[in-house]
């Protein structure tokens, strides 16, 4: 066992790092069904904080106002860094391209603080008051450069002999784009729109320095209830954060399978018929 490629202290690393990661998320969820208003206290088994939590409007608006954000923050991320990605894989060499690949990637290594604050102060100074619109705008900022990765990794490995089939057979360079290159590499954009998504979800720095009034998000409520004291309400919401980001993740990674294998099947099927 020790000499083969599974040994047991790859086993005991794997066990701990996976405790480590996912061991407290599973206490939360087993304390959020706990009886007792202490969190820390286990009292018996109960849903009533679930019920609780429904009737809360506080969290209910920051919870509506949040995946509002998320959905129209990580949509234009996806559309903006798509076309940023095949800007820098396809057009080649071209003057200010180190530039804007640079001003693409930025974001990645910003510091969230640095990026909040010059956000704020380019609304303040174009007059834009904050609100939703400033949150979608701040996220789309930030989130678009995570799909520009993801689809760039993917538009590099694309076989370009399918674009220049298209275009020898009459389609115009964005027809051969829309039925060709989009559909193949659209596991990459998907995966790019999850990605954004789940990014705005967890955002508190951004969105507390870019929110109003009549726009927090629920990062930014989780944030302010905590430090008077956590409740089981906070427990309960977080439980249902981390299905949802579940259920996405993995209904993703099956939709992506299935794409590659199919496509897979295809190629080998074009293959066959030559």
């Amino acid at each position: 066992m020790n000499g083969g490629r599974f040994s047991w202290f790859n086993a005991t690393s794997l066990t701990l790092g996976f405790a480590f990661l996912y061991l407290p998320m599973l206490i939360l969820v087993i304390y959020s069904f706990n009886e007792s208003r202490l969190v820390t206290v286990w009292a018996g088994f109960s849903t009533k904080w679930y019920g609780e939590l429904l009737q809360n409007d506080a969290f209910l608006d920051a919870a509506w106002v949040t995946l509002k954000v998320g959905f129209w923050s990580s949509t234009l991320a996806t559309v903006l860094g798509t076309m940023a990605a095949y800007v820098v894989v396809r057009s080649g060499r071209f003057t200010g391209r180190s530039l804007f690949s640079g001003m693409v990637y930025a974001p990645l290594v910003m510091p969230e603080v640095i990026t909040g604050l010059a956000l704020l102060l380019f609304f303040i100074a174009i007059g834009l008051d904050r609100g939703v619109l400033t949150i979608v705008l701040a996220h789309t900022t930030f989130a678009m450069c995570y799909v520009s990765v993801v689809v760039s990794s993917r538009l590099v490995t694309f076989d370009r002999s399918l674009e220049e089939a298209a275009l020898d057979l009459g389609s115009t360079p964005f027809d051969a784009f829309r039925s060709v290159t989009l559909p193949i590499i659209a596991p990459a954009v998907i995966s790019g729109w999850l990605l954004a998504f789940t990014l705005s979800l967890d955002d508190l720095v951004i969105a507390s320095f870019t929110s109003g009034p009549s726009s927090t998000t629920l990062p930014i409520k989780i944030f302010s209830s905590v430090r008077l004291g956590v409740s089981p309400e906070i427990n309960a919401l977080s439980t249902i954060m981390i299905g949802i980001v579940t259920v996405g993740v993995i209904t993703a990674s099956i939709v992506s399978r299935r794409r590659l294998v199919r496509q897979r099947d295809d190629e080998q099927r074009a293959l066959h018929q030559e």
